[in-house]
């Protein structure tokens, strides 16, 4: 069983070879570097767990026999049948034991290695976890990102700026836990900034909006406060938006950009794949292709932090079940005709609810039928046995 906190602290005071540093300060394995140095061509670092974005929360899902043989690692790429993770001694690249999927990997995973073995040996639960429902409803939704403190979701100030995608990130991030920031790009290429942020801001309470030039110096400084020691972001948006520029300008690389089309703002893919990089300000920044496909599931609590207007109203309507139609009753319905609640929001809320609420009874239709799959293998294989 995994050891509280306290056990923990016990454990750490007799054994001080093992670790130096408390559980809540930054620590050198150097009892794990010892056993499990790394091949001599990986890359070494410098790096602290605690500089990787380690947690009180990880270290409390570890058991004493773990702590002495094995290596917290952070999942920086997921390939078909190994990953590539960052830890205290360096580079590892880890392949998965049979009955392990890269699927059910996410990069900014914490997981426990055995380096000598170049085995990941299992995941530890995350704290965060941002997920999309798949575009045609297979009953699988897909791993984004895992361990994530910040969204960045990246738009432009021209045409692909769309109120409706935007929301769905926000969805997303709210029900994932994670703060969101808008970044809109391209502010220095129109003549009226200030009106995609009011129109970006009137999509949240208190929500962040940061109007940049990717190109200019200063987006450092614009993004620092969430790009601290240990902190985890990800960029999210379409292609052509600026990502790749914005992560250049973060880690200090030069990584190709591509143009876009002119008629519709349109770029293409310049990331290929998800990936971990390490910043200058001690933070970590995720990577993501663009996403033309972004649907939604089991995200009930994301779409009402994000229409807190009509969420927190819905239920003062008469009835339970009201659709905020043409109910009688209904107080949505009331506040649309007072002009507190804009009705082109109540639409795209409708929409959203409906797609999650379809999505989720498809997933949950596929976990039934994998239940009773696996009941069905088991009994014939019992059958076998007789």
């Amino acid at each position: 069983m995994p050891l509280p906190g306290m056990c923990l602290l016990a454990f750490f005071a007799f054994h001080r070879p093992v670790c130096t540093g408390s559980l809540h300060a930054p620590a050198t394995f150097t009892h794990w570097t010892h056993l499990h140095a790394p091949d001599k061509d990986t890359p070494l670092t410098n790096l602290t767990r605690d500089a990787l974005g380690w947690k009180p929360f990880y270290m409390s899902q570890l058991e004493i026999e773990e702590l002495e043989t094995l290596m917290p690692a952070r999942i920086a790429t997921v390939h078909r049948a190994r990953v590539v993770a960052f830890s205290e001694i360096g580079t590892l690249e880890l392949t998965l034991d049979p009955g392990k999927s890269a699927g059910e990997i996410a990069v900014g995973d914490w997981v426990l290695a055995a380096p000598v073995e170049h085995r990941l040996v299992r995941v530890l639960d995350r704290q965060t976890t941002l997920t999309r429902g798949t575009e045609y409803h297979s009953g699988e939704k897909q791993l984004i990102a895992a361990n994530i403190d910040t969204l960045f979701i990246t738009t432009s100030c021209n045409a692909d700026f769309n109120v409706a995608r935007l929301e769905r990130y926000l969805a997303l991030a709210h029900d994932a836990l994670i703060t969101p920031v808008i970044l809109l790009t391209k502010a220095d290429q129109t003549d009226d900034p200030d009106s995609y942020v009011t129109k970006a801001r009137a999509l949240g309470r208190d929500l962040e909006v940061v109007a940049i030039n990717a190109k200019s110096p200063e987006v450092i400084t614009h993004l620092a406060p969430w790009c601290g020691k240990g902190q985890t972001v990800a960029l999210a948006g379409s292609s052509g938006v600026g990502k790749t520029t914005i992560a250049n300008a973060l880690t200090g690389g030069n990584a190709a950009t591509q143009t876009i089309r002119e008629d519709d703002a349109r770029g293409r893919h310049t990331t290929t794949g998800r990936s971990l990089h390490h910043l200058p300000t001690g933070g970590w920044l995720i990577d993501t292709p663009g996403m033309r496909g972004l649907g939604v599931a089991e995200v009930g609590f994301g779409i009402d932090a994000t229409f807190p207007e009509i969420s927190e109203l819905a239920d003062q309507c008469r009835f339970r079940d009201c659709e905020h139609d043409s109910e009688p009753g209904c107080a949505i319905q009331a506040a649309i005709k007072s002009g507190a609640i804009d009705p082109e929001r109540l639409k795209r809320f409708q929409k959203l609810t409906r797609e999650n609420r379809q999505a989720s009874e498809t997933i949950a239709q596929a976990r039934d039928r994998s239940r009773k799959l696996g009941k069905t293998i088991k009994g014939a294989l019992a059958k076998k046995r007789r």
